[in-house]
């Protein structure tokens, strides 16, 4: 089995027991958007803003993700790129907005985290639900790329 097979079935495995799937995915996206925010509004190093005054922590937080979905399979990485780029226009736009960036991510984060432990809440108990959001936070940027395997095996689309 390729590593990528492998990877993804592990993290297939473990998002079984999804009791409340579509609030579970829709808060896995907005974790995913909320985080790169809170990246997107750190402070830079001036040689950062030199380059770019779109680089930043959260742009170089995507860039990462970029590649890492090249390395493991460049059908995923193409199919992504409207997902990274998306986010990053996402976060263009709320920078933008009369509201300020880290006020929206933060409150983002928090409301995905509880998304995610209510799209995870099973008769486990509390404390398996709360591991199992941890792991998600861990492997957040692993989600979309497991939606898209998933996408693409439905249309036999080689990956």
């Amino acid at each position: 089995m390729h590593e990528t097979d492998t990877w993804l079935a592990d993290y297939g495995e473990d998002h079984r027991e999804i009791s409340y799937a579509a609030i579970y995915w829709v808060s896995v996206v907005v974790l995913v958007f909320s985080t790169v925010g809170l990246l997107w509004v750190l402070p830079v190093p001036a040689e950062f803003e030199q380059i770019s005054p779109l680089l930043n922590w959260g742009s170089a937080f995507l860039m990462a993700a970029a590649v890492y979905y090249f390395i493991i399979s460049m059908p995923l990485a193409i199919g992504m790129l409207p997902f990274v780029f998306g986010i990053a226009a996402l976060q263009i736009r709320v920078q933008q907005s009369p509201w300020p960036l880290a006020a929206v991510a933060a409150t983002l984060f928090a409301a995905s985290i509880a998304g995610i432990y209510l799209g995870r809440s099973s008769s486990d108990g509390s404390m398996a639900a709360i591991r199992a959001v941890m792991r998600d936070v861990q492997m957040m940027m692993i989600a979309p790329v497991w939606l898209l395997s998933n996408l693409y095996r439905r249309l036999g689309i080689p990956f």
